[in-house]
């Protein structure tokens, strides 16, 4: 049996599955706040001087938001998949 720990890099151990429900959120935020944010300055500015830097401010106010929206939301979204998906396995 191979004892050896996952790295993510270099000797940087990989985290314990348990982490994967609040990773999952997190990255998924970052991610969608940053598309839609970016989505509705180029719509609403167009690409002006310094738009990246007021885009990153408009991210990060919406991540912050984002995050913890998710966080609280996603069992309810879990339950209600639930309702119309049969989760059990084949």
């Amino acid at each position: 049996m191979d004892n050896r720990t996952a790295k993510i890099i270099g000797n940087i151990p990989k985290l314990p599955m348990k982490y994967a429900g609040i990773l999952i959120p997190f990255f998924l935020s970052c991610l969608m706040s940053a598309i839609i944010s970016m989505i509705n300055m180029i719509k609403n500015l167009g690409f002006i001087d310094g738009f990246f830097g007021l885009w990153l401010s408009a991210w990060l106010v919406s991540w912050m938001f984002a995050f913890p929206i998710v966080l609280v939301l996603l069992p309810l979204v879990r339950r209600l998949v639930s309702l119309l998906v049969d989760m059990r396995t084949p």
